[in-house]
């Protein structure tokens, strides 16, 4: 029997959709930002035991596994990330609630089906062939993050939920892998506890916010008309992923071990500092989308502030930190240079300043077909460099190449965001 679900934002310490002011933010970005710090401490415990298990020949190898695996979940995710988000942040009804997320499970166990197994075929292409079966485990395991309720929990503005039912289980079972992958001499423990994780998490999150609700895809065509109906969404997912998880894959297939794996090491820095722009963005959608409010401009407004400091900041702390963080991260000699941990750095600030754009003004007004056009045009700018450069075995370049895909992105989407920013008062109510 399903518990009975309490008002949004009561018990987890969240204010309700009505609250107004800073108080409100704060309260919201201290809960979400303490469980992706957590989630910071995840890599912290497996990457070195990783690397002593792999050697470094075999980390840019289980590197990229892993992002082909996050590729892999981008996919599974779909378009709920985004939409899931919106649909649940400007929803009240338990029970609209709850068919949603139903309406996203059915969905994304469908495309996991497909796509894992896809997923190992192309990091069997991709990696060392010795290293096959490591950078299989890392894909599987990643890609299992695609069916995470984290979206939901975001939308209805709950960090605690988020702590329960996505970061805390996976803190867990990667705690009980790291000593289970050094005895073992090898990865496969990791993909098995997050696998046993992802299902028991699911469980329990269904039977609390969608009991009764049918989670197996049997009716295939309904299913098939949900994932027609994301299309737009999960077009700006996969497009932005292929551009933004593919450097490693890239310099694992043209650079030499060294060099990939110096790349793969500011690489993961660089993922590491996206959750503070996770947790700033998901601080600031629902309290710039809740219903009713008398000041949305000025909140769409602060959102976009605090995402600029935190691009400055981004840049300076990648820069100065990065190089004795990576030694410690990967465990091998594979240390990521000044001048990659600077091209990342501005990456991370392009991507910040993006992030409120996209997640709060253009996607709630409705304008995903141009997002998709905008993020197709960097996804190929972006890997047309990467490439170039990896054939040219120019390391850096492949780092600019990120940089300039999030460059392009923030100053397409700038002006029609401002145009819609300029529209709430007489559009919202504002």
């Amino acid at each position: 029997m399903a518990e009975p679900q309490p008002p949004r934002g009561d018990q987890d310490g969240d204010s309700a959709p009505t609250g107004t002011g800073v108080v409100t933010v704060i309260r919201r970005l201290a809960g979400f930002a303490i469980f992706p710090l957590l989630a910071l401490v995840v890599p912290f415990l497996l990457m070195p035991v990783i690397g002593h298990v792999v050697g470094d020949a075999g980390w840019s190898s289980a590197m990229s596994g892993q992002v082909i695996g996050t590729i892999a979940s981008v996919v599974i995710q779909w378009g709920w990330n985004v939409d899931g988000t919106v649909q649940i942040a400007t929803t009240t009804s338990d029970a609209e609630r709850a068919a949603i997320y139903a309406r996203s499970v059915r969905t994304r166990l469908l495309l996991t089906v497909i796509v894992v197994p896809l997923a190992v075929a192309l990091a069997g292409f991709v990696v060392a062939p010795a290293f096959w079966l490591d950078a299989s485990a890392m894909t599987i395991a990643y890609a299992m993050m695609g069916l995470s309720p984290a979206w939901y929990c975001i939308g209805v503005g709950r960090p605690a939920l988020l702590g329960i039912y996505d970061t805390l289980p996976r803190f867990v079972a990667t705690a009980v892998a790291a000593p289970a992958v050094y005895y073992a001499g090898a990865l496969w423990p990791f993909p098995v506890l997050m696998l046993v994780t992802t299902a028991a998490t699911m469980t329990a999150f269904q039977r609390r916010f969608a009991a009764g609700q049918q989670w197996f895809p049997t009716h295939l065509r309904q299913t098939f008309h949900d994932l027609r109906e994301q299309r737009h969404t999960a077009g700006i997912n996969l497009a932005g992923q292929v551009y933004a998880q593919t450097p490693t894959p890239i310099a694992t297939r043209t650079l030499s071990p060294l060099e990939s794996g110096t790349l793969a090491s500011a690489d993961v820095l660089y993922r590491l500092g996206l959750f503070s722009v996770v947790a700033l963005g998901n601080a600031f959608q629902g309290w710039t989308l809740e219903p009713h409010i008398a000041n949305r401009r000025q909140r769409h407004l602060a959102a976009m502030g605090a995402h600029l400091i935190l691009g400055v900041a981004g840049i300076v702390v990648i820069v100065v930190a990065g190089p004795p963080v990576s030694a410690l991260i990967s465990g091998s000699a594979a240390v990521a240079t000044t001048s990659l941990c600077l091209y990342y750095g501005c990456a991370f600030a392009f991507l910040s300043a993006a992030t409120p754009l996209i997640r709060n003004l253009l996607i709630p007004a409705g304008r995903q077909p141009l997002v998709l056009r905008v993020t197709v045009i960097a996804a190929i700018l972006g890997v047309t460099v990467m490439v170039a450069a990896g054939l040219a075995s120019w390391t850096d370049g492949i780092a600019i190449g990120m940089a300039l895909s999030e460059l392009a992105m923030l100053l397409l989407l700038l002006p029609p965001a401002i145009k819609v920013l300029n529209q709430e008062g007489g559009q919202r109510g504002t």
